[in-house]
């Protein structure tokens, strides 16, 4: 029996999608990003990315070897 998928957006206000955040373990948590920003970013599936706060924002980069 195939599983129905209940990821969606839940809202869509001009170019801001509203996304939830869900608990994956005690300490995780994960929301997702729509597949048309990952296209229009060039990013693929397993590439490496940097996750900081700033403020009360976080923000998601392209990680940049050095």
């Amino acid at each position: 029996m195939k599983r129905k998928s209940t990821k969606k957006t839940v809202q869509v206000n001009g170019p801001e999608a509203v996304r939830k955040l869900t608990k994956t373990g005690n300490y995780t948590y994960y929301v997702t990003i729509p597949r048309t920003d990952i296209a229009a970013l060039g990013w693929r599936e397993h590439q490496k990315v940097t996750v900081q706060r700033e403020g009360d924002s976080i923000v998601i980069r392209d990680w940049k070897a050095k």
